[in-house]
């Protein structure tokens, strides 16, 4: 019996002994540049791994990458490590894309904004692509998937991005965002500076758009609704306002 063989999805299977306990190995790999890639799957990713029983380690070069192991069943493993890999993709991926090519006349702040807001408003959508298209995929290089087998996504957000004039203004965004908010039944709570979904499950997404960020996350969560579980930041209770206005809710 071979002692080493490689699946699909970059999964190697590694025969641990004569008895043939079979441990199923998960590579996600990036290039340096991208690395925090990475290291954001590590960190989501690695409490999930331990709860079955696994470990995930990680490697930091000029290639960095995630290695996940498991002795058991690892179809949960591998399907919680597609759905990362497509968030990574559809925001992190997503966010660098608009920013170096959205042409308005906002400030930094309201940019990032911006741009956060035209994700969570395709998000879904975005997702369900990239995650048909990884089931199709041989390894997870993230870096080699996205500009090998994406390009037809790439041609979507250059339309979007194409329905944006040059002209667009503090007011225009407002008014974008005061449509989405009326366009989602979303729920999602804040407790000082942490985002938690429906669920209670911490949100910190919005690492992929380069840094922690409450308001970030709150845009990024396509929420409908925002209840603040005590007391938040006045910068947070401004933003509310601005954006949210009756869909934010005070205790």
């Amino acid at each position: 019996m071979p002692l080493y063989g490689k699946n699909l999805f970059g999964v190697n299977k590694l025969h641990a002994n004569a008895y043939n306990n079979v441990v199923e190995e998960i590579t996600v790999s990036e290039r340096k540049e991208k690395s925090s890639y990475i290291t954001y799957l590590y960190n989501v990713l690695s409490a999930h791994v331990i709860r079955f029983g696994g470990r995930s380690e990680l490697l930091l070069g000029d290639r960095s990458a995630l290695i996940i192991r498991f002795s058991r069943d690892g179809s949960q493993i591998r399907t919680l490590v597609r759905d990362k890999v497509t968030e990574v993709i559809g925001i992190g991926y997503k966010y660098e894309y608009l920013t170096s090519r959205l042409n308005v006349a906002l400030s930094k702040r309201e940019r990032k904004l911006l741009c956060s807001a035209l994700i969570a408003a395709d998000l879904e959508g975005d997702r369900a692509y990239i995650r048909r298209k990884l089931e199709k995929a041989e390894e997870y290089s993230i870096d080699g998937f996205y500009h090998f087998r994406l390009a037809p996504l790439r041609e979507k957000w250059d339309r979007i991005l194409s329905y944006i004039p040059d002209s667009f203004t503090s007011s225009d965004l407002k008014k974008f965002c005061e449509f989405l908010v009326g366009e989602s039944k979303n729920k999602i709570y804040v407790k000082g500076n942490t985002v938690f979904g429906e669920n209670f499950t911490p949100l910190k997404r919005s690492r992929l758009t380069g840094e922690e960020d409450t308001e970030i996350e709150i845009m990024l969560s396509d929420a409908g609704f925002v209840y603040c579980l005590g007391q938040v930041e006045d910068s947070v209770g401004d933003f509310l306002q601005k954006y949210y206005a009756e869909r934010a809710i005070f205790s």
